[in-house]
């Protein structure tokens, strides 16, 4: 599965680990996306959503 949404196009971004001594390492945030159905110019679609969106997105 792509965590990307099907809505607004959020996916995956990097940032840091920081550690108790601020050693910093690499790592991923991925976008908290769920299967959903949902209407969209008169259409049933059915895709993934990040939360944010199921929030303002009319479901099915």
């Amino acid at each position: 599965m792509s965590r990307v949404c099907t809505v607004c196009g959020k996916g995956q971004t990097t940032g840091n680990n920081v550690s108790h001594s601020k050693r910093r390492t690499r790592r991923t945030f991925k976008a908290n996306v769920q299967k959903v159905s949902y209407v969209s110019g008169g259409k049933t679609l059915t895709g993934y959503v990040c939360t944010r969106c199921l929030k303002t997105v009319e479901r099915a």
